[in-house]
């Protein structure tokens, strides 16, 4: 009887009308976050709130109810279930999955350290007043081998001094002395532990996106389909116009290379000759001692190594177009 009895038991009221409240918003937008609040301080999350007031609304359930509501609407609650533990917080909204979460995660507020909490930075005392009179508090500083010393009765840190490294634990006297000095270190942040995108549950660890990454992938996909496109000779005006582009300096380099003179060629044919005249000058001038000759190049040789270099430039340009007109390219095939 006892045990007809319980399964008989009434729900109470207030479980009832928050299952409803979640099961309503949960139907009205296709988005939501499951938070984690475990050791997160309560003004965190009154200002979190806060921020995401005209964005999103916030309720704080209890995993067993979430799942329940959440249950009636077919939603993936096996997939739900290992995030919905201890104490949560879900997020709802319409906006995408991946933008809530960066906002959600990028919300920092500071807080004191406590005794025992393990820092995950380095913590320094800067030199400078503390405003500390002194006394009882010397001693204090130096346990913590902190250089102090006293002007009007004040304690002024002497230089400054790092008392903490990522990974120590804080000691009672550091936490006390660094809430008398009003250093708030301590970043404080949610956790998220899942997101519903629809009938998709994202674990949060998925949830951060690289954008300066992702922007660079696309962009050097972009410069490789453009570079595809003129190899192909793909007929869209931005394309022809860089594969003129090229076709017109690889013509200039073969018609100089095979001395055919023209207003364009005739320049560079010329200098190409009085460059490899300059060589030809700089490799027998090695060798006229022994000849008995006499050998005068009329350039010195660091001109021609800079002549050099300007042909090899342009033949280098004539094999690949630059990134910038890749980029104009680019830009005018698709807007």
């Amino acid at each position: 009887m006892s045990a007809l009895r319980a399964i008989h038991k009434k729900v109470p009221e207030w479980k009832a009308k928050i299952a409803s409240e979640i099961r309503e918003l949960a139907e009205k937008y296709p988005v939501f976050l499951v938070l984690d609040l475990t050791g997160v301080p309560a003004k965190h999350i009154q200002m979190l709130r806060k921020k995401l007031n005209k964005i999103a609304i916030a309720r704080v359930v209890k995993p067993r109810v979430a799942l329940k509501a959440l249950e009636a609407l077919n939603l993936p609650v096996k997939e739900l279930e290992p995030h919905m533990t201890g104490q949560v917080m879900l997020i709802f909204t319409n906006l995408n999955v991946f933008e809530i979460a960066d906002i959600v995660r990028n919300f920092v507020t500071r807080d004191y350290y406590g005794p025992g909490e393990v820092t995950d930075k380095e913590i320094l005392i800067p030199e400078g007043n503390t405003g500390i009179p002194a006394g009882p508090m010397l001693s204090t500083f130096g346990r913590l081998k902190i250089p102090t010393k006293v002007q009007g009765n004040v304690i002024y840190v002497a230089k400054d001094t790092v008392v903490a490294k990522p990974g120590d634990k804080i000691s009672p006297e550091l936490a006390s002395l660094l809430q008398k000095l009003g250093l708030a270190l301590k970043e404080v942040r949610v956790k998220i532990k899942c997101g519903r995108d629809g009938e998709l549950i994202i674990p949060g660890e998925k949830l951060v996106l690289n954008i300066p990454e992702y922007e660079g992938m696309l962009r050097n996909a972009a410069f490789d389909a453009l570079k595809l496109a003129i190899e192909l000779v793909i007929p869209e005006p931005p394309v022809l116009s860089l594969v003129f582009t090229r076709a017109h300096l690889q013509a200039l380099v073969l018609a100089t290379e095979a001395g055919y003179i023209t207003n364009e060629t005739a320049e560079h044919i010329l200098k190409t000759a009085q460059l490899k005249a300059l060589l030809l000058a700089s490799e027998i001038s090695k060798y006229a001692p022994e000849l008995g000759l006499e050998v005068k190049t009329p350039t010195p040789q660091p001109q021609v190594k800079e002549e050099k270099k300007e042909e090899e430039k342009e033949k280098e340009e004539s094999k690949e177009l630059s990134e910038e007109a890749l980029a104009e390219g680019f830009s005018a095939l698709f807007g």
